[in-house]
C-alpha cells in the first residue's frame, strides 16, 4: 500500500507547456536529472550545466582552484571577498548550526578529512584522539565571521558544504528553469529533489521517500512536490569498514566521531528550500531520534526518521510531516 503526502499549496500550480524534456548527467561527484516541459532542450541543458559548474567553482573541496579550497588554505586572520552563492550557503549553514547547537557544522572539514571522506582519501590508520581534539577546536563554526560580502579565515578552519551544497544546487537549477519560463519541472541531484507545477494530465510530481535498499522497509511513502523540495541524509550512502570498525560518512561535529549504529538509518526533510532541507536532514541525523524529533517539532520541520530494529526499519514522522498524510 502506498501512502501519499500532500503539502499545503500556497500558489496555484502552473500547467505544463511544451513537450517533455529529459536530461541527465554527472556532476558534484554524483548524478543529476531533470524532467521539464519546455521547447528547447539545448537551452535548458546549457543553463543547468552553467549552474552546476558555478557551484563546483565556489564550493567543491575536491577542486584545488575552487573558492572554498583557497579559503581553507588561507592565512589566519585573513578576510576574503566571497561569491554570492557561497555567501548564501554559508549564511544558511551558520543559521542551522546555531539552531542545532552545532549538530550541523559547515566548519567540520578537518574532521571529514581525518576520517577519510575528503579529497585526501582514506589514511592507513584511524585518527588519534589528539588529532580529533585539535580538529574540533580549530573547526568551530563560531570562529567564523562575516562582514558584508567578506568572510574571515580565523586560522585552521576548513569549510565543508557537503551536507548542504547539493540542496543549494537543486534550488539554483530550479531558479534557472523558472527564469527560462518553464513552469513545470522536477530537478534531482544525488537524491535531493525539487518539483514545480503539474504534468499535462493535471497531476503533480509524485516522488518516493528514500529508503535503504533492504528488506523490512515501511510501506512506500510518496509526496506531491509543487514548490517543495525533499532532501535525505543516511548512514548507508557512504560507509566503510576499517580496523574492524564500521565508519559512516556523517560525522558528529560535537564529538568528532562518525555516527554510531544507534543513529537514524536515514532522515528526510521536506521544505520549500532544498538547501534548507539538506542542511536540516544532516542536523537531524546527528541529533538522533529523540532529540531530532523534539527539534523538528519545535521548529515545525516536516521530517521522517528511519530507525533500525533488527532486520527491519521503523518509521517516525514529525507532526508537520504527519499532517500532510492524505
Amino acid at each position: 500500500m502506498t501512502r501519499v503526502l500532500i503539502p499545503p499549496i500556497t500558489q496555484p500550480p502552473i500547467a505544463a507547456d511544451g513537450p517533455l524534456i529529459r536530461l541527465h548527467g554527472v556532476s558534484m561527484g554524483t548524478t543529476w536529472s531533470v524532467r521539464a516541459y519546455g521547447t528547447d532542450a539545448a537551452v535548458v541543458e546549457h543553463a543547468i550545466k552553467i549552474c552546476l559548474t558555478q557551484v563546483i567553482a565556489d564550493m567543491s573541496t575536491w577542486e584545488a582552484d575552487a573558492f572554498i579550497s583557497g579559503f581553507n588554505t588561507a592565512p589566519a586572520a585573513s578576510w576574503h571577498d566571497a561569491p554570492d552563492d557561497f555567501l548564501t550557503v554559508l549564511t544558511e549553514a551558520l543559521r542551522i548550526a546555531a539552531l542545532s547547537d552545532g549538530a550541523f557544522d559547515p566548519a567540520c572539514g578537518a574532521l571529514v578529512d581525518l576520517w577519510g571522506f575528503g579529497p585526501g582519501g582514506v589514511a592507513s590508520s584511524l585518527p588519534t584522539p589528539r588529532a580529533l581534539a585539535r580538529a574540533r577546536a580549530e573547526g568551530d563554526w563560531r570562529r567564523l565571521a562575516l562582514d558584508g560580502t567578506r568572510v574571515l579565515q580565523p586560522g585552521g578552519i576548513r569549510l565543508d558544504f557537503s551536507g548542504i551544497a547539493k540542496g543549494f544546487a537543486v534550488d539554483k537549477v530550479a531558479q534557472a528553469l523558472t527564469r527560462l519560463g518553464i513552469g513545470a519541472y522536477l530537478v534531482e541531484i544525488g537524491g535531493e529533489l525539487k518539483g514545480q507545477g503539474m504534468k499535462p494530465d493535471g497531476t503533480p510530481w509524485f516522488v518516493g521517500f528514500e529508503t535503504p535498499p533492504a528488506a523490512g522497509a515501511p510501506e512506500e511513502l510518496v509526496i506531491a512536490l509543487h514548490a517543495m523540495a525533499i532532501a535525505s541524509s543516511g548512514d548507508y550512502h557512504r560507509v566503510r569498514v576499517q580496523g574492524g570498525r564500521r565508519i559512516a560518512h556523517t560525522i558528529d561535529p560535537r564529538t568528532g566521531l562518525p555516527l554510531g549504529d544507534d543513529a537514524p538509518a536515514g532522515v528526510s526533510v521536506v521544505h520549500r528550500s532544498c538547501m534548507t532541507a539538506d542542511g536540516f536532514a544532516t542536523a537531524l541525523g546527528v541529533l538522533g531520534l529523540v532529540d531530532g524529533m523534539a527539534f523538528a517539532a519545535q521548529h515545525q520541520l516536516a521530517a521522517r526518521f528511519l530507525m533500525r530494529e533488527g532486520d527491519a526499519f521503523i518509521e517516525h514522522l514529525s507532526p508537520a510531516l504527519a499532517a500532510m498524510l492524505d
